[in-house]
């Protein structure tokens, strides 16, 4: 799949201003829409929690044309989210609340096109993510 990298950047560079509040956004949209995803963050550092999302977006941006890279922290990434309780059936919920996010965020700016580079995006990212999570077949198929 390629991604369109420059729709990537250019979108996430004009919520970047806002990027607190976006992520503040992100969490409150995700649990409005899923109040079943609230309990698996009751032990969680919300403030650090929101940084680290943050931070994981930015570094995935900045690093769109470095798949190598990207690819092996993302899927150390999905190795440390099942250490902390997230199952394959989770990823949709979180890519909803960001797809969510960002037409609220781009207005008039969250095209067809757009919101399809970040669906593919999201899509790779989450595949990336679980090759690297290493789930027993028995956990991948509970949905």
């Amino acid at each position: 799949m390629s991604l369109k990298v420059e729709l990537l950047e250019q979108s996430f560079e004009k919520v970047k201003p806002e990027a607190n509040e976006f992520v503040e956004s992100f969490y409150a949209n995700m649990f409005a829409d899923n109040p079943e995803a609230k309990p698996l963050f009751e032990h969680t550092d919300m403030k650090k929690q929101k940084q680290m999302l943050l931070q994981s977006l930015v570094f995935t941006v900045e690093n769109l044309r470095k798949p190598e890279e990207l690819s092996s922290a993302l899927k150390g990434l999905g190795a440390r989210h099942v250490k902390y309780g997230a199952l394959p059936v989770h990823y949709p919920i979180v890519g909803s609340a960001l797809l969510k996010t960002f037409e609220q965020y781009l207005g008039d700016q969250w095209t067809p096109e757009v919101k399809q580079a970040w669906i593919d995006a999201y899509q790779a990212i989450t595949e990336l993510m679980l090759s690297g999570a290493d789930y027993d077949k028995a956990e991948t198929q509970l949905s």
